[in-house]
Formats: structure tokens, C-alpha cells, sequence
């Protein structure tokens, strides 16, 4: 035999190849989960504004849209009829500006009116090669939207990161979400996964006439979770329609001049969240 034979002690120091979601996520500072208990709590309005106002102090951010069945951040930003890039490296997430992408399943319809009609695995491969082929390049932050509950696509995305640097929960001052909020700050618990703070949105509207507050949806019931689950609300946000009819027409960064209240009170989740870099 004239084949040479790799010696075993050579064999033994040779290191095992690492996954490449490992390596992908390696260039990523902190990843941030967005997430509520139920749906129509203005999660994703949250999840794009925390993620442009980071972007505007100077970080490199990403964005990444996990809701499978309602990815709604191509139209926030205006970037419906925008495509990724496919290069050697993988998948190019689209360019909000120079600091700041985004990639949602929502860029991968053929029709913006298309279902996605997907069972439970199928939604965690989407999800898994989101992050291992999404090349996202350094970034200080990836702040990662989730559909709203507790269900496959959160637990997935908890499972594929590990070392999760935090939570953001949304809800809204109604009973019945604050339900479903209370089961989130649970889920991060079992997870492991700290929760920065909640974000009590809608919280009373300015009336136009007077200008008073009216408590629409009542008070109370946020605070009250604060304190048995000792987690800060880091910021009340009030119903804006300026802020709503922005998202509608993609102009979501026009709004970031703060010249409504909400955008204000808004300048204290990203604070929070820019604390934990």
C-alpha cells in the first residue's frame, strides 16, 4: 500500500467544522426579540421603529421579519416590490439605508395578496435559514420581529439562539392582553431569555379638541403586571394616527422627527434597549 494514512493523533486535533448559522450569528453584537402575547398590539410597529431609531444613532442594525403569516415590515418601510440579492456569501437582506436592512418573508411573495400556507415545520426551516443564510455582516444589533404568541416560531427562534440578549414585550392596557403578555414574560423566563422591559402602546388617546387624555382601552392593568413579574414599562405609547397613516404609506422614517408625542415617549425604548450594548 503506497496510500499514506493520516495518523491518529493528528485525526484527534482536527476541529469539527462549526454550523453555519454559528458562524452567521457570530458577527452579530446583540439579538433582540420583539414579541407579544396576541395580535393587533402594534408588534411590528414597534419592532421597525426600535430598529430605525437605532439605526439613526449610529449602529449598524438588522431587521428581521419572523412573522410567517403577516410579515408586514416591507410595507412599513415602503419596500414591497423590493427583492434580496442572492451572492456568494447568501441571502443580501434589503437596504433600508447604509446602516440598516431588513429581510422578510414578505419580500419572497410573488403577490403581496398571497397567503403563505405553511404547517409548523415548514415555518422553522423558513426561520432557520433566515438566520443561517441571511448574511447580515457585522452588526451591533439584529432585532428580530416574532408573530404575536408562544408558539413554533418564538420557541424556534429562542432554540436557534441560545445566547439571546433580550426581549421587548408589546401590549396594549386591555385586560385581554395583558393575559396573553403576562404568558410571554413567562415563555422568556423558561427560555432564559431577559426581558428588557414592556411596552404598554395605545395607552389613551389625545383628544383633538381638548386635549385630553381618554383612556380608551382603561388603566392599571400594566402596571400591575410590571410589578408581579418586577419588569420595567419602559414606555407608554399613545394612539397616534399620524404614526398608523405613516406606516401605510411606507414613510415610517419621515416620522422619526419627533413631532408627536408617541414618537417621543418611543426615544425611551430605544434607549433601553441601547443600554444593554
Amino acid at each position: 500500500m503506497t496510500d499514506k494514512v493520516q495518523p491518529l493523533e493528528t485525526l484527534s486535533k482536527t476541529k469539527p467544522e462549526e454550523p453555519k448559522i454559528v458562524v452567521n450569528l457570530r458577527r452579530i453584537k446583540r439579538k433582540i426579540m420583539v414579541m407579544s402575547g396576541k395580535g393587533g398590539v402594534g408588534k411590528s410597529t414597534i419592532a421597525a421603529n426600535l430598529a430605525a431609531g437605532l439605526a439613526l444613532r449610529g449602529y449598524r442594525v438588522g431587521l428581521l421579519d419572523c412573522d410567517i403569516h403577516g410579515p408586514t415590515v416591507p410595507t412599513i418601510f415602503g419596500l414591497e416590490s423590493s427583492r434580496p440579492e442572492v451572492n456568494e456569501n447568501g441571502i443580501i437582506p434589503v437596504q433600508v439605508f447604509s446602516n440598516l436592512s431588513v429581510m422578510s418573508v414578505g419580500f419572497l411573495l410573488e403577490n403581496k395578496d398571497s397567503p403563505v400556507i405553511w404547517r409548523g415545520p415548514a415555518k422553522m426551516g423558513a426561520i432557520k435559514q433566515f438566520l443561517e443564510e441571511v448574511y447580515w455582516g457585522e452588526l451591533d444589533y439584529l432585532i428580530i420581529d416574532l408573530p404575536p404568541g408562544t408558539g413554533d416560531e418564538p420557541l424556534s427562534v429562542a432554540q436557534l439562539i441560545p445566547n439571546c440578549d433580550g426581549s421587548v414585550v408589546v401590549t396594549t392596557p386591555q385586560d385581554v392582553a395583558l393575559v396573553s403578555v403576562r404568558k410571554s414574560i413567562n415563555f422568556s423566563s423558561k427560555l432564559n431569555v431577559p426581558v428588557i422591559g414592556i411596552v404598554d402602546n395605545m395607552n389613551g388617546l389625545v383628544c383633538p379638541h381638548c386635549g385630553k387624555m381618554i383612556d380608551v382601552f382603561g388603566t392599571g392593568g400594566v402596571e400591575k403586571a410590571s410589578k408581579d413579574f418586577n419588569v420595567p414599562v419602559i414606555a407608554e405609547l399613545p394612539i397616534e394616527p399620524k404614526v398608523a397613516e405613516m406606516e401605510d404609506k411606507g414613510t415610517v422614517l419621515q416620522g422619526l422627527d419627533h413631532s408627536t408625542e408617541w414618537q417621543k415617549n418611543f426615544e425611551l425604548v430605544v434607549d433601553s434597549v441601547e443600554k444593554i450594548l
